[in-house]
């Protein structure tokens, strides 16, 4: 329903594990399984989940990673298969998504509060688990990626929690508009500008810094 309200279906979280990609076998965080019970929220995630690719994944501005559960029926249907809570290694699965998300939306849930900071940029350690060749090509053009957050107030989180998001300004880029970015479909120098106003992740700010530099006057 278009306005119900979100609400936390699980909370994810995974040990290291072996997963071949391509021909190498790496340590991964990938796949991850709901916790039950109240779980605590930390600055930097959820005590005791791996992260296997610290450059791209994780650290305190993408330190939780949220997915929507109406995304991952649209995969199960495209993919023919039952996927459930944690398939795409978000720590937080969430039924009734809300519209557009945008950079710099906090998200109120439990005793927590997050923002949102990035897209979820897909790797080849997804392609793997999915198991599907082209796979990330696939998930850049449906354009359902997540979105990481930064936590701004630790705590404890329940399955069933209702969630409460305080709208960004909008001025600020949506994560669609970041992700179309990322993957060069759409780029102007007054998104740019609109994205340096928002509380980017920090590897996507500089990112974005050095493209701005692109438009500068020689």
């Amino acid at each position: 329903m278009e306005n119900a309200t979100p609400v936390l279906v699980s909370i994810n979280a995974a040990a290291s594990s072996r997963l071949k990609v391509g021909r190498r076998l790496v340590t991964t965080g990938h796949f991850k399984r709901p916790i039950t019970g109240p779980v605590l929220i930390a600055a930097v995630g959820v005590p005791g989940d791996f992260i296997g690719n610290v450059r791209h994944h994780g650290g305190p501005d993408q330190a939780i990673y949220l997915y929507s559960m109406e995304d991952v029926a649209w995969w199960e249907r495209l993919l023919q298969r039952r996927l459930g809570p944690g398939f795409f290694a978000e720590n937080l699965s969430i039924t009734n998504w809300w519209t557009k998300p945008r950079i710099g939306d906090r998200v109120a849930v439990g005793d927590v509060l997050l923002e949102i900071t990035a897209p979820r940029t897909p790797c080849a350690t997804l392609e793997a688990r999915v198991g599907m060749p082209g796979f990330l090509r696939t998930f850049i053009k449906a354009e359902r990626s997540g979105a990481y957050a930064r936590v701004l107030r630790p705590g404890i989180v329940r399955s069933g929690d209702p969630i409460v998001v305080t709208p960004a300004p909008v001025a600020w880029p949506t994560v669609a508009e970041v992700f179309r970015y990322w993957y060069g479909l759409g780029t102007d120098e007054s998104l740019l500008l609109r994205m340096l106003e928002a509380p980017l992740a920090e590897r996507v700010r500089e990112r974005v810094v050095r493209r701005l530099a692109d438009f500068s006057p020689v």
